[in-house]
């Protein structure tokens, strides 16, 4: 995984949302994500569920790391099985609201993808909850990366607003 990261302050999370949904929808499945068909793509909620549980694998490994490292430091020695467990506490504490965004700023941001033209939507969809309700509701759109998307360099998909507005220049981390 490439560590990308603002001159100043630093991302509050470990796992940056652009880069894990470009390899997501290439069929990579990033940080022990699903593995899914690039071509048929995925949807939207999909996508934001397997981001929201890798940021949680991916925040708790840095804990484990940490602790882990505090530990050997220490004088005292880890084996596997004990790294193991201390990653599986970890994982535990860490609350799925933590892990930042949540489902309405996740769609404003694939919102600025598709504003690129780095992602589509397929002609597949599936029925979707609100349907049981509401039957003229729209189903679940999947979405699968463009030409343009693949082709998109690494610091752009870290920040698509920027890409989106290069005219903001650094203001925008301010």
């Amino acid at each position: 995984m490439i560590q990308l990261k603002p001159d100043r302050g630093g991302y509050g999370r470990p796992l940056q949302a652009g880069l894990f949904i470009r390899d997501f929808l290439s069929g990579k499945g990033p940080e022990a994500s699903m593995v899914i068909d690039p071509f048929r793509g995925s949807t939207q909620s999909d996508i934001n569920y397997e981001y929201k549980e890798a940021s949680a694998r991916a925040t708790a490994r840095e804990h484990a790391e940490k602790l882990i490292s505090n530990l050997v430091l220490s004088g005292a020695e880890v084996t596997e099985e004990e790294a193991e467990a201390i990653y599986q506490r970890q994982l535990k504490r860490i609350s799925r609201k933590f892990t930042h965004m949540r489902y309405h700023s996740f769609l404003v941001y694939f919102g600025r993808l598709k504003q690129l033209g780095w992602v589509e939507a397929t002609h597949e969809t599936e029925p979707s909850a609100i349907q049981d309700n509401y039957p003229g509701a729209p189903g679940r759109a999947y979405y699968r990366l463009t030409k343009t998307g693949k082709a998109a360099a690494d610091n752009l998909w870290s920040n698509p607003l920027f890409a989106l507005h290069p005219e903001y220049g650094a203001n925008h981390k301010k």
